[in-house]
């Protein structure tokens, strides 16, 4: 059976683009493993296809061997990450593909995983079989930005995402914030949160706004559906429920209401507390479910949670993603403490005004121009009225440095 529609065939296909829209639709489901696509083709038709499943499950290359079968022998692969060389959970899928009698591989980026490498390339080649490196080589790092900061770093990656006024005002000066975006814009950040180990916030936007930090599934699953990308109606890759990431709420001194809507969700929680935090809010905190973590202030003047630290445990827990979505208090120490690799930031055509009005980002910011942060690769899109403007922080997207 041809697995690729009539409307694909009359044009020219690019397959590794295909590989990489399934490679998409193991966002937020195959951490700590990357995100892979992988497509074999022969005589211009898709004879298989897949994309990573869930940890102990397949890998790309796995699943789209397994559906061409015998039709693979001779055919050509293309994936958009180097085949692991390795046992894991699972055996090598360069052997995979020297079963299947692959002919060529295609390959988008090599694993910085110091146990492939290059590695797995190198036995593709010493096997005989051709393979060829670097096609959509930049959108194949972007896509797995997080694993490769993590696996090279041990640290996740750091996305923060806010959305604000024309004005630079997250919300009035009486607390009021929603909603300040658009409702396209906030279908989206549902696709980011989908795409993440852990969302985190401070208490304050707990306190404030009791929101719940959830991801609104049906809605995200419905727009990841169509003929590039497979179909995926409330499961994961493997067939299970799609799962919500983990909410992490920074709270040094566990101000956080026991009640708030955020315990009311599915999904693990974590306060990030210090010492500070009085023993009878923590074990409120416990009974509502929530894990308190308890960690150094980053300083005794302040007293507030190290974020360096906390980053650290996280990385240690295999989260290679995560999102911190506010408020101005929290994102002022990460911007300050440079502990930030990518910006979203939504902008609505609306004025609120009000020097009692809450800023985006707080702290002690920028004392000149010069010493401002400023994003690379910055990339702007429209959603609804709304503009959304993208970047990175620290130089090249595609290089993480140790912190």
């Amino acid at each position: 059976m041809e697995i690729v529609s009539e409307t694909a065939k009359k044009r020219k296909m690019d397959y590794m683009e295909h590989a990489l829209s399934l490679a998409r639709l193991a966002l937020g489901s195959s951490s700590p493993n990357p995100a892979v696509g992988a497509v074999i083709a022969r005589d211009g038709v898709i004879i298989g296809q897949g994309y990573t499943q869930p940890p102990g499950s397949a890998h790309a290359e796995v699943v789209a061997l397994r559906q061409a079968g015998h039709r693979a022998e001779g055919a050509t692969m293309y994936v958009t990450l180097e085949p692991c060389c390795h046992f894991g959970r699972t055996p090598p899928c360069t052997q995979a593909i020297m079963k299947g009698c692959i002919a060529e591989v295609h390959i988008a980026t090599l694993d910085p995983n110091p146990l492939v490498s290059g590695q797995g390339k190198a036995a593709l080649d010493d096997a005989g079989i051709k393979t060829k490196l670097g096609e959509h080589e930049q959108e194949a790092r972007e896509l797995n930005e997080a694993y490769i900061k993590f696996i090279t770093t041990g640290l996740p990656f750091v996305t923060v995402k806010f959305a604000m006024s024309l004005d630079g005002k997250i919300a009035t000066g009486t607390g009021d914030s929603k909603w300040i975006s658009g409702e396209e814009s906030r279908e989206y950040v549902h696709q980011l949160r989908g795409a993440v180990d852990a969302i985190m916030v401070g208490v304050n936007t707990v306190i404030a706004d009791d929101p719940m930090l959830t991801v609104r599934w049906e809605g995200v699953e419905r727009k990841g559906t169509g003929e590039e990308g497979g179909e995926r109606k409330g499961k994961g890759g493997g067939g299970g429920e799609r799962k919500q990431p983990i909410r992490v709420i920074v709270d040094s001194k566990a101000r956080t209401p026991h009640t708030a809507q955020v315990f009311k969700q599915p999904g693990k929680i974590i306060v990030a507390t210090t010492p500070a935090a009085p023993s009878v809010q923590t074990k409120k905190l416990k009974e509502a479910g929530a894990e308190v973590l308890e960690l150094p202030p980053f300083s005794p003047d302040e007293g507030l949670v190290d974020l360096g630290e906390l980053l650290a445990e996280l990385g240690r827990r295999q989260i290679t993603g995560v999102m911190v979505e506010g408020g101005g208090t929290l994102l002022g120490s990460f911007f300050e403490q440079g502990l930030v690799d990518k910006l979203i930031v939504f902008i609505a055509p609306v004025i609120i005004g009000g020097a009692e009005a809450r800023l985006a980002v707080g702290g002690k910011g920028a004392e000149r121009i010069t010493d401002a942060l400023r994003l690379s690769h910055v990339e702007v899109e429209r959603f609804g009225d709304d503009v959304m403007i993208c970047g990175y922080i620290g130089g090249r997207k595609d290089v993480h440095r140790n912190r």
